[in-house]
Formats: structure tokens, C-alpha cells, sequence
């Protein structure tokens, strides 16, 4: 299908933008939340005889998201989940709790439709979400997903939870393994000394049965 943009569309064009793209994304997406016209005859007349306003729109829009994305570009919000050992979350991270973690941070005017998350997150990290707060203005958050206000704060510093985990486990199985079964394994135990005197009294012993 053929339309005319209305606004610019990531990877399609910019305003005024007449493009072809399949008839379901425009049908199910582009053309309800008008961000779009059926490029005929009809429609191109009645967009040319509204661009200067729709242009003039979308620079206020740009504009107000430009002052807006100085709060938002660049935060980071924890989100405390339980998860496994190996880092997998017994659950996910969606979109809509991202957006009440940025909401309740200060983040004011986030929607779902802003942020653009590929698939749910599924395990401990720092991830970087991108919102959308204009067709044209585009920030990054972090998001810190972590089992404790502790370990949240050990990941923003860049330290790997679950490895830093793992080779702390890895340390207490090394100097369990070293330790003596019981404090009676020292008691029991012959000082090298006295066995080394022991071993030449016996060669003495042998030399003069001999």
C-alpha cells in the first residue's frame, strides 16, 4: 500500500514522504494512529494543503521532547527481581515496568509506546532501552536489573554479579577441600620432627641388631 507519512517513521522517510509498505503495518499500525494517509489523490491535496501545520506541529513536538530528554537520556533505574543462581529471572522484565520505574524516578510523559524493548529481559544485568520521545529524539536509560539494592549498586560499577558469585563459591570449595576433617587430625598428628627422630633411632636400632 502506498502512503504518505505524517510524521517521520524510522528505516521508511520523513513528513510528506510518500512510501509503499505492506498493507497489514499499515492498516494495523501507521494508519489508526495517524501517523499516515492513504497516498490518493484526495488525501495528497488535503496533506499539502495542511503541511505548513503539520510540520509546524511536529517542530513544537521535537522541540518539547529535545527539553524533555535531558532528564531521561542517560538514567538508570534498578528493578530488584529473584532469580537463579546462573542469573535467569523467574519471570521477565517487561515494557510496562520499565516505564513505572522510569515514572516513579521523575520520569514524567512515559508510555509503553516509548520504549522500544526487542523481548522481555530475562536475567540479572545492565541492559541499555532506547525511548522514543519524538519520531526524531531518541534516549538511552539503563536498566538495572539485580536480586538486591547491594548487588544493583556492584553492577554499576561494572562488576559481573554472577561471576563474582561463581568464583567466591569456587574460593570456599578450594579452602573447604584444604581444612582437616576435625581438630583430633592435628592432635593425632606426629610432628615431623619427633617422626624424624623416630626414623633415625630405628636405622640405629637395624645398624646394631646388624
Amino acid at each position: 500500500m502506498e502512503i504518505i507519512l505524517l510524521e517521520r517513521i524510522e528505516k521508511l522517510g520523513g513528513i510528506g514522504d510518500v512510501v509503499t509498505v505492506k498493507n497489514g503495518f499499515a492498516r494495523n499500525f501507521l494508519l489508526p494512529n495517524n501517523k499516515a494517509l492513504r497516498a490518493n489523490e484526495a488525501n495528497r491535496k488535503l496533506f499539502e494543503a495542511n503541511r505548513s501545520k503539520i510540520e509546524a506541529d511536529n517542530a513544537e513536538r521535537r522541540t518539547d521532547a529535545e527539553g524533555r530528554a535531558k532528564d531521561v537520556d542517560g538514567k538508570q533505574v534498578v528493578l530488584i527481581r529473584q532469580a537463579s543462581n546462573t542469573g535467569q529471572l523467574y519471570g521477565s522484565v517487561s515494557v510496562r515496568d520499565i516505564v513505572d520505574a522510569l515514572v516513579e524516578d521523575g520520569a514524567a510523559n512515559i508510555t509503553k509506546s516509548m520504549v522500544e524493548l526487542e523481548r522481555p529481559i530475562k536475567s540479572l544485568g545492565l541492559f541499555d532501552v532506547k525511548v522514543k520521545l519524538h519520531p526524531e529524539v531518541v534516549v538511552t536509560v539503563a536498566v538495572n536489573v539485580a536480586r538486591s539494592p547491594d548487588e544493583a549498586e556492584m553492577q554499576k560499577q561494572g562488576i559481573d554479579v554472577i561471576a563474582a558469585m561463581f568464583e567466591e563459591e569456587q574460593a570456599e570449595a578450594v579452602a573447604s577441600a584444604l581444612e582437616p576433617d576435625s581438630e583430633d587430625e592435628f592432635e593425632d598428628a606426629t610432628p615431623p620432627s619427633e617422626v624424624a627422630a623416630q626414623e633415625v633411632e630405628a636405622a640405629s636400632d637395624e645398624a646394631e641388631e646388624a
